[in-house]
């Protein structure tokens, strides 16, 4: 592609598009940082036939021309692009490769979103939202061209599915990110909401021992066992919310059904199949701590229980975790030990009898 990079966009001239114009400011800026200004002169190449579709053109300046070869040696004109217009979209969006040359067709100038040295696969694992937002009104700008509303919702709806499932989605484990926590908490909170959170035991010995892989290997088995248990239940997500930390997100989960899922948790993956000794290594065996609480019995604040039940597993996974499963309720927690409950306020401890 015969163009030249200009610096520094003109912030205005990038936001004004259409396919921007919903963009709130903090995603805006993102866009615009993430944006350069190209320019071409007549009879420069923007794309050619084969090119896979990777970015998106804002026309400022000029005229782009798009059009297909003929196998007599002529040409079929089929767009004629005017400042304003955006150029490539439909085909980005179905991730093609372009079917038609465009050229310009005088001296132009245009926004290219993402830059050079930018891809739309880092920006979906850095800012899902805005990238889901662009396509999204990608998608409404091409309902413009075609004929047919309804047959090109439907056509794109696995598709746009398949998007959101990928920006959240954590490439090692096939998990649920905490980014997806954190962006749509407020569409998926249904009481009473289960939080159930674990940590292995001893990982790091894992790891130091085998190596990073054989911490890989560990956490897809663990990511099997939580993805098994929301396709039982029907409904929740299995998430991992950060480093080896992972855990289920059950909607409309009653305490008993919480207490039932965290009480199956601890034996499922004390029942991983153990590390193989190796030399003067010794085998290594799973167990994990585990927090768990439902909101909003055990805390009004989504936020607030969320931040204290991860602070309740860090507590008890640093003083020996051991296998505990533990209850986070509001000032106190509660460790089931058989027929009794430990209970848990700031660093006392009590033995409560029975079960909460």
């Amino acid at each position: 592609m015969e163009q030249t990079l200009k610096q520094a966009p003109d912030p205005a001239s990038i936001i004004k598009a259409e396919l921007f114009k919903s963009l709130l400011k903090k995603e805006a800026d993102f866009v615009v940082k993430h944006s350069c200004i190209i320019t071409l002169c007549k009879k420069d190449k923007l794309f050619s036939i084969g090119q896979k579709a990777e970015r998106f053109y804002m026309l400022l300046e000029g005229a782009v021309r798009v059009f297909k070869p003929r196998d007599d040696g002529g040409y079929d004109e089929l767009a004629q692009y005017a400042a304003g217009d955006t150029i490539g979209d439909f085909d980005f969006a179905r991730k093609a490769e372009y079917d038609a040359n465009a050229e310009a067709a005088e001296d132009s100038v245009l926004v290219m979103f993402p830059a050079a040295g930018f891809t739309m696969e880092d920006f979906t694992a850095k800012e899902p939202r805005v990238v889901s937002r662009i396509l999204l009104n990608s998608i409404v700008m091409m309902t413009d061209r075609i004929k047919s509303t309804q047959n090109l919702l439907v056509e794109n709806l696995s598709w746009v599915k398949e998007l959101h499932r990928r920006a959240y989605e954590d490439p090692g484990t096939g998990l649920w990110k905490q980014t997806f926590l954190t962006d749509e908490i407020n569409r998926i909170l249904e009481e009473p909401m289960a939080l159930i959170m674990l940590k292995p035991d001893h990982f790091k010995v894992l790891v130091d021992s085998r190596g990073h892989e054989a911490g890989d290997n560990a956490m897809v088995k663990i990511a099997r066992i939580l993805k098994f248990i929301t396709r039982k239940t029907g409904r929740g997500w299995a998430m991992r919310f950060k480093s080896n930390e992972t855990g289920l997100l059950i909607n409309k989960c009653p305490i008993p059904l919480a207490e039932k899922l965290a009480g199956e948790l601890g034996p499922a993956i004390e029942a991983i199949k153990p590390v193989p000794a190796r030399g003067e290594i010794p085998a290594f065996s799973f167990s994990v701590t585990i927090v768990w609480s439902v909101w909003p019995e055990d805390g009004p604040v989504w936020e607030n229980l969320f931040q204290e039940t991860y602070a309740m597993l860090l507590e008890t996974w640093k003083n020996g975790g051991g296998g505990k499963t533990i209850r986070f309720t509001g000032d106190k927690a509660i460790r089931f030990t058989g027929d009794k409950a430990i209970r848990f306020t700031g660093d006392k401890t009590g033995t409560a009898g029975g079960n909460p």
